[in-house]
């Protein structure tokens, strides 16, 4: 038999499956067509996160330049928030920058606090969190590790004000008259322990800054890492324990750094909230001014909490220098949160990259 033609149609010969060639090549330009839109919509939506930081960032150095003329390097050796004025306010030009007579501004107090209450509440959240993620996951039966995970995603949903108030009214004042008054009354007055001595005040301050950012970012932290190790193959651990290994040995040396690269990401996640955390710090830190902590539980204030505390006085500022020193102190802190994302990212890497030390030492 021999092989029948194609049919014709109305625009000419046929193509495959019966199409007219015109038509068929209407149809594969209007697909590559739909395929070049979908990926410059893509990628136009994946720039927009690098466009807001860019766009975010610009603003924020063009806002705090004349902050930077003004304030110079001795903004970040001293602790003042004068905003100047006062029954004889005038506004007068000096140093590159336009402001109220008598402005001064440091902000050393507000540095020290952001980076002292973000190291208590990662020495204290994270231990805390991985230790309660390997509970969850490896010991707790499943009905009773499904209730706890969720009661965990709850505490990380609560609003800051929500703990910010308890904080201030409950958690502060019984760790400043059952903990921290009895520790601190019992440390010897010796120069290295100083700072860990003294009078602990009514509950706020930096301890409890610390304390109640930990709180806030164990969920964060704990969650992460409770579905990173859930996805740590049993086989690896079960060797481990055929290996002679004890359930801590097998945690420390199989599961963890199978999920390593993951956990530092999930720590970073909660640093990023304890750096950033506003109003609950506001409300425990038992200062509205700038003024570094004479001990680990006198009053003391961050980055962010200065801010929303000093914003609305700032607005009065005829001159608006009280803004663009805002606006300085906020790069700084965006400044510390990228650069506590780079290294995070690299230690990611770097971690990422060794070798799983299962059977070390067998």
């Amino acid at each position: 038999m021999t092989a029948s033609a194609p049919v014709a149609g109305p625009g000419g010969p046929a193509g495959e499956a019966g199409v007219p060639l015109p038509g068929r090549r209407r149809s594969l330009r209007a697909s590559f067509l739909g395929r070049d839109a979908i990926r410059w919509v893509g990628g136009a939506v994946a720039l927009l996160p690098t466009l807001a930081l860019a766009f975010v960032l610009a603003v924020l150095i063009v806002k705090s330049i004349p902050a930077f003329r003004y304030n110079g390097f001795a903004f970040f050796t001293k602790s003042v928030w004068d905003q100047g004025g006062g029954y004889n306010a005038s506004i007068v030009t000096s140093g590159g920058a336009t402001h109220l007579s008598g402005a001064d501004f440091g902000g050393l107090a507000e540095i020290v606090g952001t980076l002292l209450t973000s190291a208590i509440a990662l020495i204290i959240a994270v231990p805390v969190s991985i230790g309660a993620a390997l509970v969850i996951v490896e010991r707790m039966p499943r009905r009773v590790a499904s209730g706890v995970g969720i009661f965990l995603e709850l505490l990380a949903g609560i609003p800051s004000v929500v703990i910010g108030l308890w904080g201030s009214l409950t958690f502060g004042p019984w760790i400043a008259h059952n903990i921290a008054g009895p520790i601190a009354g019992a440390i010897p007055d010796v120069p290295v322990l100083k700072y860990f001595s003294g009078a602990a005040g009514n509950g706020q301050g930096l301890l409890t800054s610390g304390l109640v950012l930990s709180i806030m970012i164990i969920p964060i932290v704990a969650a992460t890492a409770r579905d990173l190790i859930r996805q740590v193959p049993i086989l690896p651990r079960e060797g481990a324990v055929a290996l002679g290994m004890s359930d801590a040995e097998t945690a420390r040396r199989v599961t963890l750094p199978w999920v390593g690269a993951g956990i530092v990401g999930a720590v970073v996640l909660g640093l990023g909230r304890a750096l950033g955390e506003t109003i609950a710090v506001a409300m425990v830190s038992g200062a509205n001014f700038s003024s570094l902590s004479s001990n680990f539980y006198g009053a003391m204030t961050t980055i962010a909490a200065s801010i929303v505390q000093n914003l609305d006085a700032a607005f009065t500022d005829g001159s608006g220098f009280a803004i663009d020193t805002i606006a300085e102190l906020a790069l700084i802190l965006m400044i510390i949160t990228l650069a506590t994302n780079i290294l995070a990212r690299l230690l990611v890497r770097r971690v990422s990259g060794t070798a799983l030390p299962v059977g070390r030492g067998f």
